[in-house]
């Protein structure tokens, strides 16, 4: 198992690609902080890692409440003694056209996407440098690579993490600590519950492989770059896309 007792906190884990990744991260061997807003989802999801034989533990996480962080940082300090792996997947969409797009919209996403991965970061970092190993990994997307039609804010969050990654390399990476992003194209969400068919079939056909992703296939992706395999990645941002950008 690749990552055999390395304490690992997922946001956003509640379902989609964190609930993946919570899911690999425990067969894999971690113990594993599964943080989401949707308190009842995030137990429910520990509650069956544990059944399966696995270690978790559930945690009621606002990224942009920096209280509920060190609430849970601090359990998890008191629990295990130690942090090695944050995982800063939570994230929202608000789409709109630049000329239609609300300060509301703009300012959620920015909150959430950029300002929470900042703000789950400067809370484990202390630690991490104290114990001289780390692992931070941001959940960008293609659109943080390419932009988008519709997503001046998401774009924005996305190009941002990557920012983020490729400055904490160069802070962080003497103290023993490494970061990079994963930049996902087309996954098979509960986010494309709604969407026509035929909007799905269009995205599909935009890829060489002509299929969208699982979420097992990003989460993959994930539990390489938190192993010990990955010991000399760093500052990446690690395309999963099947080709799309081709």
């Amino acid at each position: 198992m690749r990552l055999k007792g390395k304490v690992s906190i997922i946001t956003g884990a509640a379902s989609g690609i964190g609930k993946a990744t919570a899911e690999k991260f425990v067969k894999e061997g971690a113990i594993v902080a599964i943080c989401d807003v949707n308190l009842e989802a995030t137990q429910a999801l520990a509650a069956q890692l544990v059944a399966a034989g696995g270690e978790a533990v559930a945690y009621r996480v606002n990224v942009t409440d920096k209280a509920s962080i060190a609430s849970m940082v601090e359990d998890i300090k008191t629990r295990f003694g130690r942090i090695d792996v944050l995982v800063n997947n939570a994230g929202i969409v608000k789409d709109a056209q630049l000329v239609k797009m609300t300060d509301e919209q703009f300012d959620q996403v920015i909150d959430i996407n950029l300002k929470g991965v900042y703000n789950c970061t400067r809370a484990v970092v202390d630690t991490m440098i104290a114990q001289g190993s780390g692992v931070i990994l941001n959940a960008s997307s293609v659109v943080g690579l390419y932009g988008n039609f519709g997503q001046s804010n998401y774009a924005a969050t996305k190009f941002g993490v990557i920012g983020f990654v490729k400055t904490w390399a160069k802070e962080l990476g003497k103290k023993g600590i490494r970061a990079n992003a994963v930049c996902p194209g087309f996954v098979a969400t509960p986010i494309l519950n709604d969407m026509p068919e035929k909007v799905i079939q269009a995205m599909e056909e935009k890829v060489p492989m002509r299929r969208l992703a699982q979420p097992s296939e990003i989460a993959s992706v994930y539990a390489f770059l938190a192993s010990d395999e990955a010991s000399y990645i760093n500052g990446a941002a690690i395309e999963v896309t099947g080709g799309l950008t081709l």
